[in-house]
């Protein structure tokens, strides 16, 4: 049985081969050395004997220092193979030059290191390697007869260059075809993965369907019985106010709570019955700015009492606009009231509008403190709330009413504090300036 420990030199050594130059520099390595070895065997003349033990030893030590360059400086692999190839050729020139010349058969490394050769660099390296090969066989030949002939030296180097570029030529397609086939496993997984998301977004999208349902029916339910007590508590107040005294004062800050409590759902009905019929947008031009201005004069008396500073910033260069106005002054009235919550303590809020190219936006930013991360991860989630009486359908409910104006809503956290939300509407058959 063999243990974890026991394996890991093995994985090691094979996690180091996983890239093609590896594998190159390994093969190419095992090739030279086992042919000089191989050679080796076969008996040379007195003169002319060479310590190959030695020079085996020499060589696979070359190597290695080949591979561990490859392994630390990865994108020099190819000029370390180019040089790794020119002094592979000199050193098989050298040796074939002191085995004989001519009569050597050292020159048999010649056709390992240009085939090996022509996997990596493709048959264009492989041809000039053959020719460069062929050459140094002449020059080696010519220094230390017997002389091979040019008949001889050309026999040589087609037989060098053929399988060579053979080898190169299928190299370069098959590194093709697997180039292919990793894009195409990219591009599956990319699909893959939105078949997910889309997959993911039809549940929620039919949770959503079901509450919307459930939440209308409950809403239709509720909104008679409301109504009733809100008219009879009502009656009930009239009654206390006819009747002074002391214990009638305090029935009357009861029925005023009451009164309140029952505001507060009846809200939380018509905001779930908006969120589960969504009224179809009516557009007509009108101007944004103004639409912004009003809403800002609407709210500043209630964020004066809490007091918050509103500022307006509009830009004269924005058009007039096909926009549906309810909706949109319902989406930025949102926008305004979560602001003007983050600020319960205090501090600045801004409605901005710009030109932006193709598109005009409307900022609504704060000096609060941000958005903390884990509410930002379901900021538009439908019922997804951090107020003790909130719905969670506000943001929902202004991305619905932005995305069928045609645009985008998106935020982000200020660099000192505070959060901005971003609403981009496309600009559409511009009639005149503001």
């Amino acid at each position: 049985m063999v243990t974890t420990g026991e394996r890991k030199p093995w994985h090691a050594i094979f996690r180091l081969l996983e890239r093609d130059e590896r594998v190159f520099a390994f093969l190419l390595a095992v090739a030279m050395v086992g042919g000089l070895a191989t050679l080796g065997l076969v008996p040379l003349r007195p003169r002319e004997r060479i310590d190959l033990y030695s020079l085996v030893i020499w060589f696979a030590l070359y190597k290695v220092g080949i591979f561990a360059l490859v392994t630390v400086h990865p994108r020099r692999t190819r000029a370390i193979f180019l040089a790794a190839l020119g002094i592979d050729l000199l050193l098989v020139f050298v040796l074939v030059f002191l085995t004989g010349g001519g009569g050597s058969l050292f020159y048999l490394l010649f056709f390992p290191l240009v085939s090996v050769n022509a996997y990596y660099f493709g048959p264009w390296v492989a041809l000039a390697a053959a020719l460069t090969a062929g050459g140094l066989m002449a020059a080696a030949a010519a220094l230390v007869p017997p002389w091979i002939g040019w008949t001889g030296v050309t026999l040589l180097t087609v037989l060098f260059g053929l399988p060579a570029v053979v080898v190169g030529m299928v190299a370069v397609r098959e590194r093709g075809a697997r180039e292919e086939i990793e894009r195409l496993n990219v591009d599956l997984a990319g699909t893959l993965n939105r078949l997910q998301a889309a997959q993911q977004e039809l549940l929620v999208a039919e949770r959503m369907a079901t509450v919307g349902r459930l939440s209308l029916r409950v809403a239709h339910e509720v909104r008679n019985p409301i109504a009733a007590i809100e008219l009879n508590a009502e009656i009930l107040q009239d009654i206390v106010r006819g009747h002074p005294g002391a214990d009638m004062d305090e029935a009357g800050g009861l029925v005023a709570s009451i009164r309140d409590q029952v505001n507060t759902l009846d809200a939380l009905t018509e905001e779930y019955l908006a969120f589960a019929r969504f009224p179809k947008p009516h557009f007509e031009e009108e101007s944004l700015n103004q639409l912004l201005e009003e809403l800002a004069a609407f709210v500043r008396p209630v964020a004066t009492r809490q007091g918050l500073t509103i500022h307006v910033n509009t830009d004269p260069a924005v058009p007039m606009m096909e926009i549906d106005r309810g909706l949109l002054r319902q989406a930025v009235h949102n926008l305004v009231k979560n602001s003007m919550e983050a600020l319960s303590r205090g501090g600045a809020l801004t409605i901005e509008s710009r030109c932006d190219g193709d598109a005009v936006e409307v900022l609504v930013s704060d000096t609060g403190n941000g958005i903390p991360p884990h509410v930002a991860q379901r900021l538009f989630e439908p019922f997804f709330t951090t107020k003790p009486q909130g719905t969670g359908l506000g943001l929902s409910i202004t991305r619905q009413i932005i995305e069928e104006h045609g645009g985008e809503l998106s935020w982000r956290n200020g660099p000192s504090g505070g959060a901005t939300f971003v609403v981009r509407l496309p600009l559409e058959r511009p009639v005149s300036n503001v």
